[in-house]
């Protein structure tokens, strides 16, 4: 495994309940005791990892305008499970700029939140004079050991996936890489089930000659790892 960061909790609890998609309800233990409004910071339905009586770590929310004191960082299901979002862009620009870690090796320069047509991508990188557009997505649903995204239907996934197809036949480098929170995950799969749209798309995306990259990533004692690329379980 490779190093990337490091990511402390404030506290620990147990989650109670999920009020809407944003919102919830947690016991925290000592010296935090008592009920608490928690923020989840995850749009994905999270259904086997924030279920009632599930651990949970905790970060202090920032910001004096919030409604909640806490962020749920990660959801206990035989191990922790980062499952912040807002935690993505972190590791990915360690990952990016680890040519051990990053499928494209050593880059020559990265740019975040560059914008093309309608959309913002999360990364531009520069690698021997070629623009390679890159979008991350976090996925947390595992079933059978295949990693399934995304577990909620997305629409701006979709459009994402559809602009790197545009900059593909332009010319452009394009990729898509899933940030993998599952360790017991070997392969990765649209899930169909939930989003057949997206699920087209992302095929469409590799027809296309978008590069597909699945990056394991463990969470455990505070520290965030990157271990190893696991394939597409298969073409459709």
């Amino acid at each position: 495994m490779i190093f990337l960061t490091e990511l402390k909790a404030d506290a620990e609890g147990v989650f109670l309940e999920r009020i809407n998609k944003f919102l919830g309800i947690a016991e925290l233990s000592y010296p935090h005791e008592g009920r608490h409004h928690v923020h989840i910071h995850d749009p994905g339905r999270l259904d086997d990892i924030l279920e009632a009586g599930r651990r949970i770590l905790l970060k202090r929310g920032r910001g004096e305008r919030r409604k909640t004191k806490w962020d749920i960082v990660a959801g206990w299901n035989g191990y922790w499970i980062l499952i912040h979002s807002g935690y993505h862009r972190i590791i990915s620009e360690e990952i990016l700029g680890n040519e051990k870690a990053s499928p494209f090796g050593k880059a020559d320069g990265i740019i975040a939140e560059k914008k093309y047509g309608e959309s913002r991508l999360d990364f531009v990188v520069t690698k021997n004079g070629r623009e390679i557009w890159v979008e991350v997505k976090g996925c947390t649903l595992e079933k059978g050991g295949k990693a399934l995204f995304p577990d909620a239907p997305t629409e701006r996934g979709r459009k994402h996936l559809e602009t790197l197809v545009e900059l593909r036949n332009k010319g452009y480098g394009a990729s898509v890489i899933f940030l993998i929170f599952r360790r017991e995950a070997k392969c990765f799969l649209p899930n169909i089930s939930i989003d057949t749209r997206f699920a087209d798309a992302f095929y469409n995306a590799m027809d296309a000659g978008v590069d597909i990259h699945a990056l394991r990533i463990i969470y455990e004692e505070g520290k965030i790892y990157f271990d190893g690329e696991i394939p597409v379980c298969g073409r459709r």
